[in-house]
């Protein structure tokens, strides 16, 4: 069955993002931003601070499950984490090895860990071992820290320790964020591999969908960037004749948004969420430009909450039959 994923992306798709954008529809599985292991067994509530979906069998309000991602180097302390956290009830684990942070890269985790094979496959065996076996352990990685030369090795590696799906963001760490993702380099890696293989990078639009599969030769895309500012992406690329999802549809979703901020967020910083996500919007609607520029400089929750009030009511019936 072919699969869209939702991405992790540190400090913007949390867990009140993944649910607002899985309400949607379109997206059969997401992936929790990282959880960093750094020596110590945590506790449980760090877990459920990341992925509060824990509490609720794993799933987002709309049902989707949710893949809980580690970070770390070290393997007996990641595969401690891993089964401690196998306990709570994922949807899966899954091991961060793509994180292009310098913070991250200087303590040998993330993309770091892309120039020693051998720690790759050591890692995910340790994880593997510690987690019960009905509990699916995947991977992300990018295609290597300065070159893509020993991506092929590295995949291979991580399959080799047990990854039982491998995501594979376009791009080195050098590359950052930067267009394009080099999709051509992924069919050496799907054909080597005997486990799925999912493409990351640069899908923005149900166009760019159809050519990462036919370059990448994979069915199965994980969306991150191009979610978030389309909210309809999923849907777009799922079901091509289906009526896209206009600005009128978001309008109550963006309100579901700024409450679910509004509830775990302290006031100061509860404004700058909403216009960070607004900001992505303006990618895709020419309503977002406005609404950001209206609220550019409004950090009064009250103000922000009296402006999405006066809008929800109104897209109500339009998000209905967009979404229903």
């Amino acid at each position: 069955m072919t699969m869209l994923l939702l991405a992790p992306m540190e400090g913007l798709l949390d867990h009140t993002l993944r649910d607002i954008l899985t309400r949607v529809g379109g997206i059969d599985r997401c992936v929790s931003e990282f959880i960093r292991v750094t020596g110590t067994l945590l506790p449980e509530k760090a877990f459920y601070r990341v992925v509060p979906e824990l509490r609720h069998g794993g799933r987002t309000h709309a049902g989707v499950p949710v893949r809980a991602q580690l970070m770390g180097s070290d393997p007996v302390c990641l595969a401690e984490n891993a089964a401690r956290l196998a306990s709570l009830g994922p949807a899966g684990i899954d091991i961060n090895f793509g994180c292009p942070a310098k913070v991250v890269n200087r303590h040998g985790g993330g993309a770091a860990l892309l120039q020693d094979p051998s720690q790759l496959t050591g890692i995910m065996a340790a994880v593997r071992r510690a987690v019960p076996a009905q509990v699916p352990v995947s991977a992300k990685m990018r295609l290597g820290f300065h070159d893509a030369s020993r991506a092929l090795e590295c995949a291979l590696a991580l399959q080799d320790g047990g990854a039982e799906e491998l995501v594979v963001h376009a791009r080195t760490r050098a590359d950052g964020y930067r267009p394009p993702a080099h999709w051509d380099r992924i069919p050496e890696i799907r054909e080597a591999l005997h486990i799925p293989v999912v493409a990351n990078g640069e899908i923005w639009t149900a166009a760019d969908a159809q050519r990462c599969r036919e370059v990448s030769g994979c069915e199965h895309l994980m969306l991150g960037r191009g979610m978030v500012s389309d909210p309809g992406l999923a849907w777009a690329i799922a079901s091509p004749g289906r009526r896209p999802v206009g600005w009128a549809d978001l309008q109550p979703l963006l309100k579901a948004f700024w409450d679910l901020v509004c509830a775990h967020v302290v006031p100061r910083h509860q404004a700058g969420r909403l216009k960070q996500w607004l900001n992505y919007l303006r990618r895709r609607f020419p309503e977002a430009e406005a609404a950001y520029m209206e609220l550019r400089v409004v950090n009064d929750p009250r103000r922000i909450n009296a402006w999405l009030q006066a809008r929800a009511p109104v897209a109500a019936p339009a998000r209905e039959a967009a979404l229903g």
